[in-house]
């Protein structure tokens, strides 16, 4: 058999590595190989069948559902299935995880990867570290799957619950009104819900959970960026006040071991805030379903017992749809499935260089003299408007990050100055000789003083003059750093990544762990 597609050796560490039509295409599969399964047919066709894809199950986690659905999963495939035991292993000996992935790269034909960590970003990680190594050894490029990763997402729960509300819906996606509660704050299974819930086509959210359990804003804005309507309430009693009620509910339990001492103090009440009762069925839609990912806290249950035998029960069906989305998921990644897929596929990364503008000089051909500390430029580069509007303190230390990270190494000046017309504070520094600086100059001076000027000065004459913007990514730093702390480019994590950034809206986001980071929280100093 050969296996190819579009999908073979893909990594899924968040929901929108797949695009929505290959989200598509995971559900309607996904049907055809429940049915097959549940009525007996013929699956050959859906197997990989191949015992030289090693599929390795790396759990440094705790997990029931998840792991054992993957094993089995990854059983029905007919592959070579390996459990990776932390216990034992060299990642217990303090080793990292890029160097035992890449030995484990090379003991077979072919490998996938599924991952379950406490560590952010560590697919997003690998699929360049261990990518980069294969492709200089000849090994193929091995396949991750992201089974989990901290608080930041769980893509294959996204997938078996957004099918789990496809089917209740009879495949309808024209929209869907959903009711998350519980804990939204560390509930990663609700975050992958601000990327998940664009199958539909239109998307109404209700966020119901007391401010200390409370979506963190930045996926609260990516659910409206992405056009859902995001109604916030404190209570499940105070969403019952109100008409328009969903009749799909997703639960989540309280992850009271994440929690800070000021929040354990007020569990009874949040728990009170996040559980159903039965004097709330009676203002219930006609065929509510409610969902959990599981596993529910049997001492305080936010869907307490009673309701397991009621209709209202879509969490059994939902967790044993992780057996079936998962088999399709490896199916894909393993090269089985997806061959005669024919819609959008992810669209590659790209990153534009737009942040560098050449402005017009015409009407300023000579640079401003200042009294004091810069001397006029008869040929070189002058870097003009650096912080503009920052304390003096905070310009002067600019100055000399610019200086370090452009290595202007010359005779030269610099100096803090105020604006001849606005006498707003602002850093500038003179390079005789240095007649222009380079375009991977430009790009690092655009990601230390963004909205800076530089000009070309020739005879005494500006002749080029140009402003950087802020840049699409920012990377290739000794100081700058994600400020999570369970981020895989964290340094606490010794493991080999490089810190970088991706532009977001006014802010940056970690490539790795997709925390926000306004620019100044980026630079370490």
């Amino acid at each position: 058999m050969k296996y190819a597609g579009p999908f073979l050796s893909r990594t899924v560490g968040v929901v929108q590595d797949l695009s929505l039509d290959e989200q598509w295409y995971l559900y309607t599969k996904t049907a055809a190989i429940k049915k097959a399964i549940l009525e007996n047919q013929e699956v050959a066709s859906f197997q990989i069948a191949d015992h030289g894809l090693s599929v390795y199950l790396i759990f440094l986690e705790d997990s029931t559902r998840t792991k054992e659905s993957f094993r089995n999963a990854a059983l029905f495939h007919d592959v070579t299935v390996n459990v990776f035991d932390v216990a034992s292993s060299s990642v217990n000996k303090q080793e990292s995880l890029s160097d035992t992935l890449k030995m484990l790269v090379g003991y077979g034909r072919r490998s996938l990867f599924i991952i379950r960590s406490t560590v952010e970003g560590v697919c997003r990680h690998l699929e360049n570290y261990i990518g980069g190594y294969c492709q200089k050894a000849g090994i193929p490029q091995p396949g991750f799957i992201n089974a989990g990763d901290g608080r930041h997402e769980h893509p294959t729960q996204e997938f078996l619950d957004e099918f789990s509300f496809l089917e209740k819906k009879a495949w309808n996606r024209d929209e869907i009104h959903i009711a998350l509660t519980g804990d939204l704050y560390f509930g990663r299974t609700i975050h992958s819900k601000a990327d998940g819930l664009q199958i539909f086509h239109r998307v109404k959210v209700d966020l119901v959970a007391p401010q200390e359990l409370a979506l963190p804003e930045f996926y609260a804005q990516k659910m409206r960026s992405n056009g859902f309507i995001v109604r916030n309430f404190d209570s499940i009693d105070e969403y019952l006040q109100q008409k328009s009620i969903a009749d799909i509910w997703y639960f989540t339990r309280l992850q009271l071991e994440r929690m800070g001492d000021d929040v354990l103090d007020k569990v009874e009440r949040l728990k009170a805030a996040v559980t159903v009762r039965p004097d709330h069925l009676p203002l219930l839609p006609e065929g509510t379903k409610f969902y959990h990912p599981l596993p529910q806290n049997r001492k305080a249950p936010t869907i307490p017992h009673f309701a397991e035998s009621l209709p209202l029960n879509g969490w059994d069906e939902q967790s044993r749809n992780g057996y079936f989305t998962r088999i399709t998921l490896i199916g894909m990644i393993g090269g089985a499935l997806g061959q005669e897929f024919s819609g959008k596929t992810r669209p590659e990364e790209t990153l534009t260089d737009d942040f560098v503008e050449e402005v017009p000089v015409a009407g300023q051909t000579k640079l401003g003299d200042h009294k004091m500390g810069i001397k006029p430029v008869d040929n070189g580069i002058v870097i003009d408007h650096i912080g503009v509007g920052r304390s003096i303190e905070q310009i002067w230390k600019l100055l000399d990050k610019i200086r370090r990270n452009l290595q202007l190494n010359y005779l030269s000046s610099q100096g803090v100055f105020a604006s001849s017309k606005s006498q707003t504070l602002k850093g500038i520094i003179s390079v005789p000789q240095l007649t222009e600086l380079g375009f991977k100059k430009m790009k690092k001076l655009a990601a230390l003083s963004p909205e800076c000027t530089l000009n070309i000065v020739q005879n005494s004459q500006v002749v080029h003059k140009y402003r950087v913007h802020m840049p699409p990514r920012i990377y290739n730093f000794e100081e700058i750093a994600c400020r999570n702390e369970n981020c895989i480019s964290h340094a606490r994590q010794h493991e080999p990544v490089q810190p970088e950034f991706l532009r977001s809206g006014e802010g940056f986001v970690c490539r790795f762990c997709e925390r926000p980071h306004t620019f100044d929280e980026i630079w370490t100093s």
